[in-house]
Order: C-alpha cells, then structure tokens, then sequence
C-alpha cells in the first residue's frame, strides 16, 4: 500500500452513476465521455422532470426547479416566522448555502461536504482539502473526515439536494445548451503548484496530462484563470462532468468569476507560464 497510500486519487470506491471510478476519472472518459446519472434521483422526482419537461425557457426551468427544492426541503423562511425558531432555520442545510460557502473557501466544512458527495456518488476520492490528503491517517485526512460529516451540513437530506442540483445541471445543458458545443466545454483553470499536479507529459512541451482534485473550479474567462495561479490550464471538460454552471441558477453565487464546478480526475490540458 506504500505507493498508493502516498496517492489517494488512486483510491477509488463504489458509486452510484454506473461508471467505474477508475474509468471515470480517466482521460479517456473526458475524450469520449457518455452520460452520467446518479442512481435513483430522477426516479424519486418524477413530478419535478415532468415539470421542467413543460418549461420553454431557462428562467421557467429555474423557477420550477428553486420552487420544488424549497418546497421539498423546507428551504423557505415562514413569513412572520423570522422571531420564532432561529435555531431551526439556522442548521437547516441547503445546497445554496454549501455552494456559497464553496465560493468563499473551497477547503472549509461546505467544500468537505461537497467533496464528500463527490466521493459517495462518483467514487472519486479527494487529494487536497486543506492539505494534501496523502498518509492515512493523517491529521489533514482527520479533518477532512471530521468537516465532510458535520451535522451542520447533514440534517436536510444534503446528498440527495445535491443529487437534484446535478441532475438538473445535466438535464438544462442538455435542454438549453448554456455551455459548450454539446459535449464538451473548453475551460481555464489557474495554478500555483501546477508542477505537482502532472501525471503524463510535460509543461516544457506545454501539453500534459494533469491530476486534478475530485472537485474543482474552472472558468469560462482565461483572464479570470490567471487571477488563480502563474500556471493556466485550458481543458475540454465533458458537460457530463458538470455540477454548476453560470446561469443555471438565479442566483450570484459563483457567478462574478463565470466559475464552473466539474468533476475531477486526469485531464489533458494546454499549459501556459504568465499572462
């Protein structure tokens, strides 16, 4: 185990879309990627997919789908309740929440939580929350563990809000085509550390083949990348990979940086030094 042990995105586990993990976190998915769906969650939500199949717009389907996930996890505040039950409403989880809390700190308890689900439906196991997640254990592992199941995030079915959110993610791409050419989307990725991150290839060469974490943030926009790291990644990342896209929900969370969230694994990649 010494060799794997120093390498957890070699550790894969089961999952729930019916890829094997390894195949999915391959790039050979990514250039001949196919349609992923997390086990069960159309199913149980019929009548939401019945719904957006009715909707002629982005902004109908938008508006179905935050109305069924309030009505459904009790996302909404009471009106006239805002005195009464401020514990309640406090640890009521949502997955506008967790994804605020991505954007201000990938590597705090919302981006362990996120990467947990990633883990559990995809079976991609993270390398980095905090620090690397190498040694097990490990008190970087520990923490990891400890944020990713914290009640604070564990108490209104968060897993499978965050389900629907995919599943609608997957299900607008393929409707309304908000990103990419129908399979894929070119996208920018800033590094600081991009030398650890090459598993094939070179950065001399300028074409490579790069780990990324489970989890991860591009953008549509180079110049937003270059704010992230002197490194710039410019990828083809299959749509099926996709967890939130800009437009997908009115809301500005993540939207000031057009930053896309996709699944991790082994990219081929164009890299470039500086602007």
């Amino acid at each position: 185990m010494s060799d794997h042990g120093e390498q957890p995105q070699r550790w894969f586990t089961t999952n729930l879309v019916g890829v094997p993990a390894g195949v999915l976190a391959s790039a050979a998915f990514n250039a001949h990627p196919q349609p992923l769906h997390v086990s069960g969650a159309r199913e149980g939500n019929r009548g939401l997919f019945a719904l957006l199949a009715r909707c002629a717009t982005p902004e109908a389907a938008r508006e179905v789908f935050e109305h069924y996930m309030t009505v459904a996890f009790g996302l909404a505040r009471p009106a006239g309740d805002a005195p009464a039950h401020p514990e309640r409403r406090r640890w009521r989880s949502s997955y506008l929440k967790l994804l605020q809390g991505w954007g201000l700190d990938a590597n705090g308890p919302a981006g362990a939580v996120l990467k947990g689900w990633v883990e559990s439906r995809f079976g991609l196991v993270p390398a980095f929350h905090g620090a690397p997640l190498a040694h097990f254990p490990s008190p970087a592992w520990v923490a990891y563990l400890e944020q990713k199941a914290a009640s604070r995030y564990h108490n209104n079915s968060i897993f499978q809000q965050l389900d629907l959110l995919f599943e609608f993610c997957q299900w607008m791409l393929a409707r309304f085509a908000l990103l990419g050419d129908g399979t894929h989307a070119t996208l920018w990725r800033g590094s600081r550390d991009c030398e650890a991150q090459v598993v094939a290839g070179s950065l001399r060469a300028r074409r490579c083949t790069v780990r990324l974490n489970n989890l991860v943030s591009f953008t549509r926009e180079r110049e937003t990348a270059e704010c992230f790291g002197d490194w710039v990644m410019r990828a083809r990342v299959p749509l099926a990979k996709l967890l939130l896209v800009p437009g997908l929900l009115a809301t500005s969370s993540l939207s000031g940086e057009s930053e896309v969230l996709a699944l991790g694994g082994d990219y081929e990649v164009e890299v470039s030094y500086g602007p």
